[in-house]
């Protein structure tokens, strides 16, 4: 299975009086996650499921993706939120699905979490030395579900520049 982490759009910045759940993308931030959506129809890139944050910049991030045609199936997780945990996401969530081993997955979430995640799959601990970019990409193919820590293979990780 292939996991393709993508971190949300430019969103807009902290500010009094703004839940930081009700941050939007900027309109730089829409156009230049278009744009790596539709780079990513060029590469002949699609999704069987993009399951996002419900925090609103990540979903706006989604919706791009799903608007792109990079998928027709979107869904919306608590594990993928700023506080969310891999270990609950794989449990709770992803081996309780019947996912191909072929499919295809698109996480929309947030950093460090994304990295983090991303460093626990491939080295089986959060090292902090991941950076993904805003709108950028880390593609990590999955052995078995059950023996996913530690023993994944990451086989991109790409800011959004490369994809514009």
């Amino acid at each position: 299975m292939e996991l393709y982490l993508i971190r949300h759009g430019i969103a807009e910045e902290h500010q009094s009086g703004l839940k930081d759940e009700e941050r939007q993308l900027t309109q730089e931030g829409r156009q230049k996650t278009k744009k790596v959506a539709q780079r990513l129809v060029k590469l002949d890139l699609h999704f069987d499921l993009i399951l996002t944050s419900p925090l609103v910049r990540a979903r706006q991030t989604a919706e791009i993706l799903i608007a792109a045609g990079l998928s027709s199936h979107q869904e919306e997780s608590h594990h993928l939120s700023p506080a969310g945990n891999i270990h609950n996401w794989l449990t709770d969530w992803l081996e309780t699905k019947n996912f191909s081993p072929k499919a295809k997955l698109a996480l929309v979430g947030h950093e460090p979490g994304l990295s983090n995640w991303a460093e626990i799959l491939v080295w089986g601990e959060a090292k902090t030395s991941l950076t993904l970019k805003k709108a950028g990409m880390i593609g990590i193919k999955l052995p078995e579900i059950g023996s996913a820590l530690g023993r994944s293979q990451m086989f991109l990780l790409i800011p959004p520049k490369y994809l514009l």
